[in-house]
């Protein structure tokens, strides 16, 4: 199949990275763009992940003698430039001729945690020697076969990830009327799981998901973690009673995501959900938290909120098409750098004082279009 896309490798002139997303528009071929950058159903959920950031405001303070606050973090023994990791996002080549190889090698020069996903179109053993050291984990897709479950966790722990991402919130695919539109099926392979996907090549994604396990169960997860030996992070809890559930089946940690608005329209804002699920966790595992992240302060926050790091995900593959593997590390770095001028105005030197700090409650319509930074995907 003839699919031509970006090969850019350089250092990519932005201001925020709404401006970026309308860039790699221009780059990215429409059905490929139309996959990364749309939503389900009416797209509400996806654009209530942006809004809802504005029901909590951060109070700056004053006279705190902050300077230069510090976002490095330590996580599981590995220390981190910042609480900013990388989520996992399927296909990475739609965007960039270079895939997985460029964005891994960006974000093991920013210095965090790479999550790969099943449905990488690039295979293991290239992602873990671009990243040259950093940390990685892997999203698990749950096969039907255990046979084909214990083959890839086997591979999986032979490039050393230090941890295993089950999601649970993608058992069948979401509306993704934009995809049908524009007729899109994949025109790259996935290596990882390509052996069990015949004819891979051409495929929707609902082709896709018919190869994963619908019904997810507890007895998954305690599964996994008897036999990779790893922690597993339950992705897709966004209610007290789902994460009691992953905690009561022996999660590590929890991931609260909506799937970046591609699963469920009509669901809460990821922002909200977190602020359950950190309520009902009080701190016994981790929280890593996405869906909607594109500025600093919405790091800061997730931080507030209970998350412990935050991911990024479109944002990161829009600055790969751009830029290659400088564009991945500059998207960090962006954020990163809102993050810290955040932190100074809000009186906060380390990422633990975020953890601490109290956001206030906007009594406000926080309701605000965001028409100036939102596409036309058809």
């Amino acid at each position: 199949m003839d699919f031509k896309t970006s090969k850019a490798e350089g250092t990519v002139d932005f201001v925020n990275v709404f401006d970026l997303e309308k860039m790699a528009q221009q780059v990215i071929p429409k059905g490929a763009f139309g996959y990364i950058a749309s939503g389900a159903g009416d797209t509400f959920t996806l654009h209530e992940n942006i809004r809802s950031f504005n029901h909590k405001l951060i109070v700056p303070h004053t006279l705190k003698g902050v300077e230069n606050p510090d976002t490095s973090v330590t996580f599981d023994g590995d220390q981190l430039t910042s609480p900013i990791i990388m989520a996992p996002v399927a296909a990475h080549k739609l965007a960039n001729e270079q895939g997985e190889v460029a964005s891994a090698k960006g974000v093991g020069e920013f210095g965090t945690i790479y999550t790969t996903s099943s449905y990488s179109s690039t295979d293991l053993p290239e992602i873990t020697q671009a990243l040259n050291g950093s940390p990685q984990w892997f999203q698990f897709y749950f096969s039907k076969d255990d046979g084909i479950n214990r083959h890839i966790m086997d591979r999986v722990k032979e490039q050393g990830a230090k941890a295993i991402v089950l999601t649970a919130d993608a058992t069948v695919g979401g509306n993704r009327e934009v995809d049908k539109r524009n007729g899109f099926t994949f025109p790259c392979n996935m290596p990882i799981v390509q052996e069990y996907l015949p004819e891979g090549i051409g495929k929707s994604m609902d082709f896709v998901y018919k190869s994963a396990k619908q019904a997810l169960s507890p007895k998954d997860v305690e599964f996994i973690a008897q036999y990779s030996g790893l922690p597993v992070y339950v992705k897709g809890p966004q209610s007290a009673e789902d994460a009691f559930r992953a905690l009561d089946a022996g999660a590590s940690g929890i991931w609260v995501t909506n799937h970046g608005g591609r699963q469920l329209d009509g669901g809460p804002a990821s922002f909200d959900s977190l602020q359950e699920v950190a309520e009902a966790v009080d701190k016994r595992v981790p929280i890593i938290f996405d869906s909607g992240v594109r500025r600093g302060q919405h790091v800061f926050k997730a931080l507030a909120s209970g998350a412990d790091l935050v991911a990024l995900g479109r944002p990161v593959i829009y600055g790969l098409a751009m830029g290659g593997s400088v564009g991945t590390r500059q998207v960090f770095e962006k954020i990163n750098d809102e993050l810290k001028m955040v932190m100074q105005l809000a009186g906060t030197q380390t990422i633990e004082d975020v953890r601490h700090f109290k956001l206030r409650h906007n009594p406000y319509d926080s309701s605000i279009p965001f028409s100036q930074n939102e596409l036309k995907l058809d």
